[in-house]
């Protein structure tokens, strides 16, 4: 079953198009991570999935209907989405942002319940944030901030979550804290989880769908074990590496080419023994 489908999707700014006849569905209750090369329209399929960016053509399916059709407050309380790098106000507490991510159940004669509570707690906790609740979130670590960021997501208490980039500008550290949590909230609570990461090793090694897009479309899309190889590799990002398997996952892992000390050290060595005979 897919949660999310795009049927023939044109989307663009302006004159230009950036994505022109995608097709793809998402699977419910999975990992999905979209690849490609730096402004392929990743970011801008992302926008249009969460009807922050209205298509050109074609359409975005949610659950088996037409999102466009829908209200913002029904899609809010389906699906919520994390910017790549969002901005908090200065001052702004751990706590005070997780509570926004609770206004698509508040209105005129809906005010803030124990419900609504319980929900920004749980966030919390899921995302070991409780003792940190009165900390502002720019006193934060990058890890931790961007932990507050998702916690406010969950409080939105959706079934799909969409991320840009939720590990950019994170050392490696944080950046497997983060993807770890994105995990376990997809494997304990079926989240159905929608990111986009450069990282390939880390999007094979996290995903269970990957899509790659390449000239305004889907290039390839599947199981990690299926689609990253070689020539995708070479086609998506033209880059040369070789495809073997991480050791410590069974995900494919890739060693691009290139220069590097190593290979330096050899060049060295051969020039030294050539000129010595």
């Amino acid at each position: 079953m897919d949660t999310l489908l795009a049927n023939d999707l044109t989307l663009g700014y302006g004159d230009q198009t950036i994505i022109d006849s995608l097709n793809i569905s998402i699977p419910k209750g999975k990992v999905t991570v979209l690849i490609g090369g730096n402004g392929c329209g990743k970011s801008t399929l992302l926008r249009s999935l969460a009807r922050l960016l209205k298509p050109k053509s074609g359409q975005v399916v949610l659950d088996s209907e037409d999102i466009s059709k829908l209200r913002t407050k029904e899609v809010a309380k389906k699906m919520s989405i994390l910017p790549q790098s969002p901005t908090t106000p200065e001052g702004l507490t751990v706590y005070q942002l997780v509570k926004q991510g609770r206004y698509p159940y508040q209105g005129i004669t809906k005010r803030w319940s124990d419900g609504d509570e319980k929900a920004v707690n749980h966030a919390l906790e899921d995302t070991n944030l409780m003792d940190l609740r009165e900390r502002t979130v720019d006193s934060l670590s990058g890890g931790q901030r961007q932990r507050a960021w998702i916690a406010m997501t969950l409080a939105q208490n959706t079934d799909t979550l969409l991320l840009d980039e939720p590990t950019t500008y994170l050392d490696m550290t944080h950046q497997i804290e983060i993807l770890d949590l994105l995990f376990d909230l997809n494997q304990n609570q079926g989240r159905t989880v929608v990111m986009v990461l450069h990282d390939i090793n880390l999007a094979c090694r996290y995903a269970d769908h990957i899509i790659a897009v390449k000239n305004k479309t889907v290039f390839a899309q599947g199981r990690p074990e299926d689609v990253i190889t070689c020539d995708l590799m070479q086609n998506v990002f033209e880059m040369r590496c070789d495809v073997r398997e991480d050791p410590l996952f069974g995900t494919p892992m890739c060693i691009p080419h290139g220069k590097g000390r190593c290979l330096i050290k050899a060049a060295q060595q051969e020039a030294k023994s050539q000129s010595i005979g």
